[in-house]
C-alpha cells in the first residue's frame, strides 16, 4: 500500500470532543494487561515437569566407565549423545535433554562434560551418555 495521498495531511481532530490526554488513552487499555497475565500463569501450572532420576549404583559404574574412556579418546573427539536433566527455573522439577555432539574434554574440577561446541553438562546431570565411532 502506498500512503503517498495521506502521510503529509492534517491529524483529524474532533470539533465536539476534547483530544484524550495519554494516561486515560494507556487507562483503556489496562484491563487486558490482567487478562494476558492471568493467561500466563495458567499455562505455567498447566505445564509439565518431571523429577530427577536418581541412578542406582550400577548405573554410576557403567556412566563412570564411559566417562573415563571418553577422556582416554578425547583426542578423536568422538561423537556422543547425553541425556542430562535442566532443573526449571520456575516450577519444582524439571526436564530431560538430549544433545548429541562432540566430546571434548571433562573438567575434573567444576565436575562438568565440555563438548566441542562449548557446551557444558554438569556430571551430576546426566542420566545416559552413548557414544559413536563416527559422525552416523
Amino acid at each position: 500500500m502506498n500512503y503517498d495521498d495521506i502521510i503529509h495531511m492534517k491529524h483529524p481532530t474532533s470539533p465536539h470532543h476534547p483530544r484524550m490526554s495519554m494516561n486515560n488513552r494507556a487507562a483503556q487499555f489496562a484491563p487486558f494487561a490482567a487478562l494476558k497475565t492471568h493467561v500466563d500463569k495458567i499455562s505455567e501450572a498447566g505445564r509439565l515437569t518431571t523429577q530427577k532420576r536418581v541412578l542406582d549404583e550400577d548405573q554410576r559404574q557403567i556412566l563412570n566407565r564411559v566417562l573415563n574412556n571418553l577422556l582416554s579418546h578425547k583426542k578423536e573427539h568422538p561423537f556422543i549423545t547425553i541425556d542430562y536433566f535442566v532443573e526449571d527455573e520456575y516450577k519444582e522439577g524439571g526436564s530431560y535433554v538430549t544433545v548429541r555432539a562432540q566430546f571434548k574434554d571433562i573438567d575434573e574440577i567444576n565436575k562438568q562434560v565440555i563438548l566441542r561446541d562449548k557446551t557444558t553438562i554438569s556430571i551430576e546431570n546426566i542420566y545416559h551418555i552413548s557414544v559413536y565411532k563416527n559422525q552416523d
